[in-house]
């Protein structure tokens, strides 16, 4: 096959010994140009074709590439193809911060950047400071069209964290929140319904970079906590996501619903569930899926996408196996019959206990730092579908106070 994928004329109810790791590489037939090919998070140079003595301008933003108001500055300098460095720093609910970065931004705030020398910090002054040395991009942040919605993008922030945010002390009240949501999604429907295109302008611009880090982050968070679909339930927003999509530039900033959904609470101070019959089949699908098929993603899956999963866990598979707190040597074979499984597609049993093993890894897997999204999906499938071979156990509860358990420290190889 094209991306590399194991084939064995083999029917899916046969069982398959796991390959070792030297087998398991010869199928990892993934490539990623870094510096010059599509958007992706591993990026420590971004270069467009262009000469290293171009860059006037070093991003800082968080490891984990969860920060919304990084991906703003990320998107933009991706579209408009600025050459830029790339200083990756640690969130406070991840870990301990850099000593470097507090001497640099006493504050600690990300994202922040240095251009021709001049550090600023606060996202729209990185974004106004960016057009005025290179334009904007389509209109900029000050332009007359583009300041209304940069307000609506601001009261539709509000009306999300009323919702999200918030306990509902009783069921009005929590009508209430969800009512008033909806109502500036009214809004934004009907700014999207002005254009002939799925952006909101004529073309893509500013407008949609401002929109795209928290619409995002509603679409996951609003499903899995409240049982409601922003995607499928609004036609104008699903025309502006499948628009987005289309844009290479996106889909390597995009994240999954598992990745949002549970790097949220630490970071907004506490996601509320409403308990309704949805919402827990909403929270059921995310945490032990299927993951395809969620309405996070709707672009054809990339026939590379099982051997990117592959390439990223070989190349991080001794810190892999060293977090994990189960046995090392149990955890090795079991996550060999994982892999196994999503090369082969044949059923792999692990070894007995490795249930929760596997699982702990599944609900730890963040898109798009480690991988993209649907080679995320597949490799949260196998891990699911083999960890099942093994027992019904899960894994240690995902903290929501804080994500220590994702500290960067434990991966300080890209």
């Amino acid at each position: 096959m094209d991306d590399g994928n194991f084939e064995l004329p083999m029917t899916a109810s046969m069982t398959l010994a796991p390959l070792s790791w030297t087998e398991l590489e010869t199928l990892a037939h993934f490539q990623l140009d870094t510096v010059n090919g599509p958007t992706n998070a591993q990026a420590r140079l971004r270069l467009f074709g262009r000469p290293e003595s171009e860059v006037r301008v070093t991003l800082y933003r968080d490891n984990h590439a969860w920060c919304p108001y990084c991906q703003k500055i990320w998107l933009w300098l991706e579209e408009k193809q600025i050459p830029y460095r790339i200083e990756k720093v640690t969130m406070f609910c991840y870990g301990q911060k850099e000593s470097w970065y507090k001497r640099k931004v006493p504050s600690g705030m990300l994202p922040a950047l240095e251009l021709d020398g001049r550090l600023i910090t606060e996202s729209d002054d990185i974004l106004m400071a960016l057009e005025q040395v290179f334009g904007p991009l389509g209109w900029g942040m000050t332009d007359p069209r583009v300041m209304p919605l940069r307000q609506l993008e601001r009261l539709l922030f509000r009306a999300w964290c009323t919702w999200l945010c918030y306990p509902a002390r009783s069921a009005g009240e929590e009508r209430r929140s969800r009512e008033q949501f909806v109502a500036v999604v009214a809004q934004v429907e009907e700014a999207l319904g002005r254009t002939p295109g799925p952006y909101f302008l004529e073309e893509f611009s500013t407008v949609d970079v401002v929109f795209t880090p928290y619409v995002e982050r509603m679409n996951a968070s609003l499903y899995y906590y409240k049982g409601y679909s922003l995607r499928e339930e609004n036609p104008h927003l699903a025309a502006w996501f499948d628009g987005m999509e289309s844009r290479p530039t996106y889909r390597g900033t995009q994240s999954d619903f598992h990745t949002h959904a549970h790097d949220l609470p630490p970071q907004m101070g506490g996601c509320y569930e409403n308990g309704e019959p949805q919402m827990l089949l909403s929270k059921q699908r995310v945490d032990n899926g299927p993951w395809l098929g969620l309405p996070d993603v709707t672009y054809l899956e990339p026939e590379t996408s099982r051997a990117e999963a592959l390439h990223r866990v070989i190349r991080h598979r001794d810190n892999i196996i060293k977090v994990n707190p189960a046995d090392d040597a149990l955890f090795e074979q079991a996550l060999r019959c994982a892999l196994t499984h999503m090369m082969t597609g044949q059923l792999c049993p692990p070894p007995p206990g490795s249930d929760t093993a596997l699982r702990y890894l599944r609900d730890r897997i963040n898109g798009p730092r480690d991988m993209s999204i649907y080679a995320a999906k597949r490799l949260r499938e196998s891990l699911e579908k083999t960890a099942a071979l093994a027992g019904d156990r899960q894994g240690a509860p995902i903290p929501v106070r804080h994500r220590r358990d994702q500290d960067p420290a434990n991966f300080a190889r890209n």
